[in-house]
């Protein structure tokens, strides 16, 4: 059977919960305890300059616990102008996320652009990878970006699937798949490995996993966090395992 595509949990929502208060609770820490029993393979954290959810000491917390798992990951996810490769040299995590969000952006919306930001970009990949961490890029799902991609020095690209989520269900849904298929297909022609995340569900994983060839790594957190405040921590991670393992159901060992 194929090696289903691992699950790398984002804890940014327990803690902008937790921030509301002075309270310590939730506890970051404690989510990811409970994740990782259930049997998730990562945890992923994007630390914005603002700190408005992810602390620096919550990074430092996670990545003490990560390394006494053998065989986690630890992804950290970021902008490398602002404040990630403070935690990429500090940490040397398993894999970092280069994301180009802007300082006050709420959420993450879009992928590089690779004929604006190529140039700054390279020597950053290169300091990660020289440090021994992986390097995946945030990208759009346009088959043309990966070459460019991987002339960057990237090791991976994470899919940006937010188009995904909008269609799902809708008479746009398989135009819209085919389009992350075909982006996969060009990273693996290339050498990148391919990772994806943004707006993906227990309703919306399977179908896109089945489609999508090779998805080494999925990190979810809104969904999956919302999911957890009905279902518990431990209940939603191995839901989540369950829609991995359904997309790879029949296929050849």
């Amino acid at each position: 059977m194929t090696t289903p595509t691992a699950l790398s949990v984002n804890l940014n929502k327990v803690a902008l919960v937790r921030n509301t208060r002075q309270l310590g609770i939730p506890s970051v820490l404690r989510a990811a305890t409970i994740c990782l029993d259930a049997g998730a393979h990562g945890i992923t954290v994007h630390p914005r300059p603002d700190a408005r959810h992810i602390r620096p000491d919550d990074v430092r917390e996670l990545h003490a616990l990560v390394a006494g798992r053998p065989g986690v990951e630890f992804n950290i996810e970021g902008n490398p102008f602002h404040n990630l490769m403070d935690f990429v040299r500090e940490l040397r995590p398993h894999q970092c996320t280069f994301v180009p969000d802007a300082q006050g952006q709420a959420t993450s919306d879009h992928g590089w652009d690779l004929q604006a930001d190529a140039r700054r970009l390279q020597p950053l990949v290169a300091e990660a990878n020289a440090l021994g961490v992986r390097v995946s890029l945030f990208m759009d799902p346009a088959p043309q970006a990966m070459a460019d991609a991987k002339a960057v020095g990237a090791d991976r690209v994470e899919l940006y699937t937010e188009s995904y989520a909008s269609a799902f269900g809708t008479a746009r849904h398989e135009e819209v798949l085919r389009g992350f298929t075909q982006a996969a297909r060009a990273a693996q022609a290339v050498g990148l490995g391919v990772n994806a995340g943004h707006d993906l569900s227990r309703e919306n994983l399977t179908a896109f996993l089945r489609a999508v060839p090779g998805v080494l790594e999925v990190s979810i957190g809104h969904a999956l966090i919302s999911d957890a405040l009905e279902l518990g921590y431990a209940a939603t991670v191995k839901a989540y395992l369950a829609s991995i393992a359904r997309a790879f159901e029949g296929t050849p060992s």
